[in-house]
């Protein structure tokens, strides 16, 4: 299938980027090893006006500097220094939007994943939440900045569209510092699907 190409992460609304990208496929390839799935949880980040985002009010440090380079590429970084998490850096260049990408139903390299996340058989924890998705795949900051149209992660577009009524918007996890902002239904998932992470009922 095609990848999607460097103008769909131009796109200046980051919020209905963060619901199209729902049911395109993530990869990996590392050391050989190819893993991917279908993308089923994203979440939104608004830039510098997005009290949630690393960027808000302009703020630049070597590590969202990758944010403020134009859309199409990656953005890695370490949270609580426990888990990776892997963001798409859209919009263009010095519009430092992303979106973060929290769950993938597993198509391609089950068994690679199981063995990352020292699991048996699958199951939804295997790749519902960011820092669970990046482990399985292999995800970590030697993938940061990397261009989504190379051979090391990228995004395909297969024809996989969730209608409307599947979509859920909800407030985005763990943002509760952002203030008013932490409310904004800028979290989308695809109801029902097990590899969502929680809360997941709405």
């Amino acid at each position: 299938m095609p990848k999607l190409p460097f103008s769909f992460y131009q796109q200046e609304n980051v919020v209905q980027l963060a619901v199209e990208l729902l049911g395109k496929q993530l990869f990996t390839l590392i050391d050989g090893k190819l893993t991917g799935g279908t993308i089923v949880e994203t979440e939104a980040y608004n830039g510098v006006i997005d009290k949630a985002s690393h960027a808000y009010n302009g703020r630049y440090t070597p590590r969202t500097s990758t944010m403020y380079e134009a859309g199409g590429i990656s953005y890695v970084y370490l949270c609580y220094g426990i888990h990776h998490l892997f963001n798409v850096v859209t919009a263009g260049k010095n519009n430092p939007h992303a979106v973060l990408i929290r769950g993938i139903e597993p198509t391609i390299g089950v068994d690679i994943m199981l063995a990352r996340r020292k699991m048996s058989a699958p199951a939804g924890r295997m790749t519902a939440g960011p820092g669970a998705l990046a482990q399985a795949m292999g995800i970590n900051k030697d993938l940061n900045a990397k261009d989504l149209l190379g051979d090391e992660v990228w995004i395909e577009d297969n024809g996989i569209h969730f209608p409307s009524d599947q979509i859920i918007a909800a407030p985005r996890v763990g943002v509760d510092y952002a203030e008013e902002h932490a409310l904004l239904p800028w979290r989308f998932f695809v109801k029902g699907n097990p590899y969502v992470s929680k809360p997941n009922k709405f």
